[in-house]
């Protein structure tokens, strides 16, 4: 069966990427990011840089604790809010909303409340829209003018947060606007604004030059949000700070600078713990009660907002489209992908997937800033996902392919060569499959002289420990002087030197020449000291003939995907074995002095240089050969000279 082609390492970690994007689609569409998402939001919203003081055109008149207990009485009298009242329009202030609940009278007072309440367009009154008909408050009677009513309610985010403004609710029969909304309009009318529909859009509210857009059931890190009526992002422009405020006895008593009330929007609310009226925003860091803001605080905010987006041009923050925050996620998937691809150990993993975490952060607060809430916890959840996917993947791969180079190497060089192969392994791999490469390579023969009339004499198990006993001597040689045992075949071994790593310089190829003459010469030397231990055995001794040769070959990977092995081909190394076996009674080797006889050829000779001492044995035709080939025998090594042997001896 063959095996199926492999994606490419780039292939794998797109397809990656591109599988874990649409999973983290899947649980944002899903919602499981949403808690994450509005978290970070909060997060930027604390980090911004905030406006220098609140707004200047907005003060609270506060009922706090302390004027509840003074009073004794809860609710507020009547009369206490008509004097209350009575004061603000006195000083002239521009707009007052009344964000007490008056839908039945609390006397003594109430007359004088009601006169108030219908002379001046000036005050704005509460209702709650509640949810249901008996969940909602109505407004004073006395106030019949519906611009000057307006709903107080909050819109409360899973979390007990508040992030978003109302402006417009609906029973599906009446259209009712927010408090908030009638004072800042109520305000903006001195300027010469009102509220108009967009040129563009009449389905869009525009204040001054600055269009509201509605907040939409996916925008930002919200999914599937209840959006009904028109909502917007509230931004929170002076953070925690309050707003300037006068609490209620020392309005009633005329302890406060008339300043603060004239030409303002004024509110009047309860900040008393004991009632119960505060929520938490993005600036409630642990949800602590120490930590939430008033209902008319809040109401301040929006006015802040709105009053801003008429005369300053503040937009509320906008979001990417759907399409749109898909294709910024899916980005960072792929970038996670590139960067698991590169990945090439733990510490690099780490760092560079802490800097994309970083970057997305720093790319995402940057676009905050001016006005956009772009998704950041699900493209930093593909990033990290998708990194840690591929990376995976590649160490799979990666250790598939070193099985595959360690089946190939493991036998024929050594522990430091098989790292430096597997280092350097993309010279080595091509599409998970070894590469064939074209090289200048020094190839040794060797054969044993007489071995069958040993065999004979040994018999099967004795020729066989023999043998063994020859072979792991030979091969101690071959792994000393960086040889690469090709094939055991019989009593004939073959070396390769120069693989698998290429040469690239004359100088590297001489090396593995030299390399290969001295294993020769090493290798007689070894045997003459078995033939030495085996005659005082009685066992048999024996000789061998070498035969190197140097030149091109190719070198790759041959057999079956199931099944392969390494090899080394070309003429270089039929020229070795041909010189090996060449006239085998010439120099017939000497079991006790010489046993080994070294036949090389003139390529090889040439970039030997005069290392060693040598004898012309003749331009012959071997067999197979179209052309001669000059042939040398290796008698030793060249004798230092005399400088060189006095500078060897100082060293020693």
């Amino acid at each position: 069966m063959r095996r199926r082609r492999a994606l490419s390492p780039l292939a794998a970690a797109l397809l990656i990427s591109l599988l874990v994007g649409f999973g983290v689609l899947a649980l944002r569409v899903a919602g499981s990011l949403e808690s994450a998402e509005l978290a970070a939001y909060d997060w930027y919203l604390r980090l911004r840089p905030l406006a220098p003081a609140t707004d200047p055109r907005i003060v609270i008149v506060t009922m706090t604790e302390r004027d509840i207990q003074k009073m004794g009485t809860w609710p507020l009298p009547d009369y206490v809010l008509a004097e209350a009242l009575q004061i603000l329009l006195r000083h002239e202030a521009r707009a007052i909303g009344v964000d007490i609940y008056r839908d039945v009278p609390i006397p003594p007072g109430t007359d004088r409340l009601r006169r108030i309440l219908e002379a001046d367009p000036r005050v704005v009154v509460v209702m709650k829209f509640g949810e249901g008909p008996a969940g909602g408050v109505q407004a004073p009677a006395a106030v019949t003018d519906p611009d000057r009513v307006g709903f107080n309610d909050v819109v409360v985010d899973r979390g007990g947060i508040v992030r978003r403004g109302l402006l417009f609710l609906d029973d599906g029969t009446n259209t009712f606007s927010s408090f908030a909304l009638r004072l800042a309009v109520l305000y903006l009318r001195a300027e010469g604004i009102a509220p108009e529909p967009d040129p563009r859009d009449p389905r869009l509210l525009r204040l001054g030059r600055t269009t509201i857009r509605p907040l939409e059931p996916n925008d930002g890190g919200y999914v599937r949000v209840d959006t009904r009526g028109y909502q917007f992002l509230l931004d929170f422009n002076a953070g925690d700070t309050e707003f300037a405020s006068i609490d209620l006895a020392s309005l009633l008593t005329g302890k406060f600078d008339p300043r603060l009330v004239r030409n303002k929007v004024v509110l009047v609310g309860v900040t008393a713990t004991s009632i119960k009226d505060n929520f938490y925003t993005p600036y409630s860091r642990g949800l602590h009660p120490e930590q939430d803001m008033s209902g008319v605080a809040i109401h301040a905010h929006v006015v802040s907002q709105l009053l801003r987006t008429a005369l300053d041009g503040a937009a509320p923050m906008r979001s990417l489209l759907d399409w749109q925050a898909a294709t910024w996620i899916l980005i960072w998937g792929f970038a996670g992908g590139l960067l698991g691809l590169r990945a090439r150990s733990p510490w690099w993993f780490g760092l560079a997937t802490a800097g994309g975490l970083v970057t997305v952060g720093v790319l995402a607060f940057i676009t905050f800033l001016r006005g956009w809430w772009i998704p950041v916890i699900p493209p930093a959840a593909t990033l990290v996902g998708a990194a840690a996917l591929v990376t995976a993947h590649q160490s799979y791969r990666e250790a598939l392919q070193r099985a595959d180079l360690m089946k190939l190497f493991s036998r024929h060089v050594s522990r430091e060569v098989a790292e430096t192969i597997w280092r350097e392994r993309e010279e080595f791999l091509e599409g998970g499959r070894l590469r064939s490469q074209a090289l200048v390579v020094t190839a040794l023969f060797t054969d044993l002289t007489g071995f069958t009339p040993v065999a004979e004499k040994l018999g099967p198990e004795g020729l066989m420990e023999w043998l063994n006993e020859y072979m792991d001597a030979m091969a101690r040689r071959v792994s000393e002087h960086g040889g690469v045992i090709r094939q055991y075949a019989g009593d004939s071994i073959v070396v390769i030197f120069g693989v698998p790593v290429a040469r690239r310089t004359e100088a590297e190829v001489a090396r593995d020449a030299t390399s290969a003459v001295e294993c020769a010469l090493a290798m007689g030397d070894t045997l003459r000291e078995l033939n030495h231990r085996w005659r005082a055995e009685g066992r048999p001794t024996t000789g061998m003939r070498v035969g190197i040769f140097t030149g091109p070959a190719v070198a790759g990977s041959l057999g079956s995907a199931e099944r392969s092995e390494y090899v080394v081909v070309g003429d270089t190394i039929n020229t070795a074995s041909r010189l090996e076996s060449f006239d085998k009674e010439l120099f017939p080797p000497d079991h006790d002095i010489a046993p080994c006889r070294i036949l090389i050829g003139e390529t090889t000779l040439v970039v030997l240089g005069d290392r060693f001492k040598t004898e012309a044995v003749g331009e012959v035709s071997l067999k197979g050969k179209a052309h001669t080939v000059g042939i040398y025998r290796v008698v030793g090594r060249a004798a230092p000279i005399v400088g060189e042997a006095a500078a060897n001896e100082a060293r020693q």
